[in-house]
């Protein structure tokens, strides 16, 4: 699967791949997935627009963190999660956040999903 991330708020995949669907189809119960072709480890692509997003932060935003929670949104994307509809959303929202948290636990930092607000 590929991804392109455009003006932050649309994600318009590119390219499918049906590794999922094969191993679920196969997979036992404690058995790791095993890809049938190196090229199916590759979840996809995130373009950012890191001009664009340094152009767009405010005074107070520092721009390594929005490019953090923005990269950190685009993963979610390449992970099948989407926010078309409010119950999409809240399970992306959910993913995002506990991302982030973590990084703050980490790093220090009150890092917040892109997403939110979105509904």
């Amino acid at each position: 699967m590929s991804l392109a991330l455009r003006n932050l708020q649309r994600a318009v995949p590119l390219r499918r791949a049906l590794l999922r669907q094969r191993l679920q189809a196969n997979l036992k119960a404690g058995e790791m997935p095993q890809p049938d072709f190196p090229d199916d480890y590759n979840l996809g692509d995130i373009f950012l627009g890191v001009e664009f997003i340094f152009q767009q932060c405010k005074e107070d935003e520092d721009y390594y963190d929005i490019l953090t929670v923005t990269a950190t949104h685009g993963l979610c994307h390449l992970l099948g999660f989407t926010h078309s509809t409010e119950a999409e959303w809240q399970k992306m929202y959910q993913k995002e956040k506990q991302v982030l948290q973590e990084l703050n636990k980490h790093m220090g930092t009150r890092l917040q999903p892109l997403s939110r607000g979105l509904f």
